[in-house]
């Protein structure tokens, strides 16, 4: 899945470079009590992307819940600040591991470009396009399993993905924004008839009446919800 917030009327989430490891720190503390793996990340001063794997008992919603309150008590007594640190409910897509995957992972880590923060990825620290690339450590990160039949041994992989082109038919900022699966028209047909909800993200604003059983959140679902949560 990939996963996105941001700061409350795109605000900034970060105002240095410490608050940024504090994060990435609290994303490790929290991610195994929880079920999850993260095989890519982005941080950016106002948004955050992640790239996850859900275990069958997973957690994603306490997960996000525990890492931004405990960041949150950080960010308050900092900078004195009262109110939402976010944007409501985090958004999420439903991702195809088939090719799509390290298309999206290697996506989200080009922000920082986009962005004209630095000219080269690689230049950027808050992101796992080092750990592909360069083979950095990174204890944050479980390997995206598409990443090992790039090459026939590290060197080749790290090559492999540095020359990795985004495919914008595949994936975009708008497909990201807008979408609920991300994947083949196969994958999206075989989820939209699995979980009963088409292919586009809700509407912000209330419903109108009839549409108020269409197009909820992913994980607002039954079947994507801890029973216990």
């Amino acid at each position: 899945m990939h996963i996105m917030n941001r700061g409350n009327n795109r605000q900034p989430l970060f105002t240095s470079r410490e608050e940024k490891l504090y994060f990435l720190y609290l994303l490790h503390k929290m991610k195994s009590i929880n079920g999850v793996h993260i095989y890519h990340y982005c941080l950016m001063n106002n948004h955050i992307h992640l790239v996850v794997r859900l275990e069958p008992n997973a957690d994603l919603s306490r997960f996000l819940k525990q890492v931004f309150l405990a960041y949150y008590s950080l960010f308050r007594n900092k900078h004195d600040y009262v109110g939402h640190l976010v944007q409501g409910r985090f958004k999420s897509i439903v991702i195809d591991t088939e090719g799509y995957l390290i298309q999206c992972g290697k996506y989200i880590e080009l922000n920082p470009v986009r962005a004209k923060i630095v000219t080269n990825p690689g230049d950027y620290e808050f992101s796992s396009y080092r750990y592909y690339v360069e083979g950095l450590y990174d204890p944050l990160i479980t390997p995206d399993p598409g990443f090992a039949g790039l090459g026939k041994d590290e060197a080749a992989r790290h090559l492999a993905y540095r020359r990795l082109v985004i495919d914008e038919e595949m994936v975009s900022s708008e497909k990201l924004s807008s979408h609920l699966y991300l994947g083949s028209e196969v994958f999206i047909k075989r989820m939209e008839n699995e979980f009963g909800i088409r292919n586009v993200a809700p509407r912000r604003g209330r419903p109108k009446k009839s549409e108020k059983n269409r197009n909820v959140p992913i994980l607002e679902n039954p079947r994507f919800i801890d029973k216990n949560s």
